[in-house]
């Protein structure tokens, strides 16, 4: 009987799935990132073993969007408050 908690799927890796998604974010800067980052990655180590791999394609395009906003805001704040227009002087 297949296990609906823990399915074959996120086993089928030398190492579980979520051992991989836990050690990817553990350097994550902060929690939402680490979250968005732990999406993205899921739904693509997963996305060959579900009935649309096209839906779990979109979805961790949308977790990765998500988290490039993220890190673009941070971006923009530090150079706001650095005075780093971009042009590297």
């Amino acid at each position: 009987m297949a296990d609906p908690i823990n399915p074959d799927y996120y086993r089928k890796y030398r190492v579980e799935v979520i051992d991989i998604l836990e050690d990817a974010v553990a350097q994550a800067p902060d929690p939402v990132k680490g979250s968005l980052q732990y999406q993205v990655l899921k739904y693509l180590l997963r996305m060959w073993d579900k009935e649309n791999p096209l839906q779990d394609a979109q979805k961790s395009r949308w977790y990765l969007h998500r988290l490039i906003n993220k890190l673009e805001e941070d971006q923009a704040y530090v150079d706001i408050h650095t005075g780093d227009n971009g042009d590297g002087q």
